[in-house]
């Protein structure tokens, strides 16, 4: 079996790359390649492409023109991963590939189709967002404004009335200004300064899960499954909280209190958040059994003033983004009837 000692310029790169020789085993694979497919360059080398990439007589046929000389493209391959209910999209590409000392080699590079649709629709819906966002604290501003005056104007008239019922108006106009004036605060709040404070996720999950299950203690079920290997993150823990808090009783709300809710973290190793790449970020799954999203609703979750519930504000999922946008994270949803997914990538600092 032919071996190729590693490229300084493969070794760098942030595509998926694996050099293979003429009987179809691995001989190299760079670091990018081994974050993809989540095993080592050791583990690979020596083993038949297929076992690898299990893409069946599509590679077969690549492979083979590619040993005659041949370039191929294969599009939007859908490659499962052991352990993953989700598998992975992929452009593969299989070209020839001649060494100095004339062996003829094939070299595989494999592209992400779903990380770039991510990364592109991220951004569109970023964009969205940040204009809505300015909107609302814009209005924010303005309706707060007179809603003092509002409010001291009635307690002056409350002290002047003579007749308790008359008294009885001026407090209800009190207490709708004050209504007002907290979902106004509600609406701006995310927006205070960032803490930047080391913080264990995990702790700030156990928080979560202890407080849902004091408001709802009959009829929720939690699963978790922890990566003991995640580090510290940095940032502030109460936004972190409040982000998590706002998502899990969302689903809560979704399940009428019964019901289960999986808490799940993981790693992820040179992954793409807001046009930058890091090396370690991690993934947290907040999955639900309830009824699912409206295909509606699902584009318009995260954005303000939006709610499927009559008495909803539409302001928990939104607060939960921009917290977590604010970590230089995002949030994806998933839904269907009797699962929805909510997950948040977030990157650990100081490894971008």
């Amino acid at each position: 079996m032919a071996s190729v000692a590693p490229l300084p310029v493969l070794e760098a790169l942030t595509t998926a790359v694996l050099v293979i020789d003429t009987d179809s085993l691995v001989c190299y694979l760079n670091p990018a390649t081994e974050a993809l497919l989540e095993i080592s360059a050791q583990r690979a080398h020596g083993q038949p492409l297929g076992e690898l990439l299990p893409m069946g007589a599509t590679l077969q046929a690549a492979l083979l023109a590619a040993v005659e000389g041949s370039s191929t493209t294969l599009r939007e391959i859908a490659l499962e991963r052991p352990g993953s209910e989700t598998p992975l999209l992929l452009d593969c590409t299989v070209a020839p590939f001649t060494t100095w000392s004339g062996n003829g080699l094939v070299v595989v590079e494999l592209a992400r189709v779903d990380q770039l649709m991510r990364i592109t629709r991220e951004a569109w819906l970023q964009e969205r967002q940040d204009a809505l966002h300015e909107i609302v604290r814009a209005l924010a501003h303005e309706i707060k404004n007179p809603l003092g005056g509002l409010r001291g104007a009635a307690q002056l008239l409350d002290r002047e009335l003579p007749r308790r019922e008359l008294r009885e108006y001026t407090r209800i106009i009190t207490h709708e200004a004050d209504r007002l004036g907290g979902l106004v605060d509600r609406m701006t709040g995310s927006f205070r300064v960032l803490g930047r404070e080391p913080f264990n996720l995990h702790a700030v999950l156990e928080h979560v899960r202890k407080l849902t299950l004091v408001e709802i203690p009959e009829g929720l079920v939690f699963e978790r499954d922890y990566d003991p290997s995640i580090p510290e993150l940095t940032g502030d823990r109460e936004q972190m909280v409040q982000a998590v808090l706002n998502i899990v009783r969302n689903a809560v709300q979704a399940m009428a209190g019964r019901g289960v809710i999986a808490l799940r973290t993981r790693v992820r190793h040179q992954f793409t958040l807001h046009n930058r790449r890091h090396r370690l970020a991690v993934e947290v799954w907040i999955t639900d059994d309830g009824p699912g999203i409206d295909p509606a609703m699902i584009e318009k979750v995260f954005f303000p003033m939006v709610t499927g519930r009559a008495d909803g504000t539409g302001l928990g999922l939104a607060i939960a983004q921009e917290a977590v946008n604010r970590h230089g994270g995002t949030i994806e949803c998933v839904s269907r009837p009797g699962k929805t997914r909510f997950t948040l990538y977030l990157p650990v600092e100081g490894d971008a």
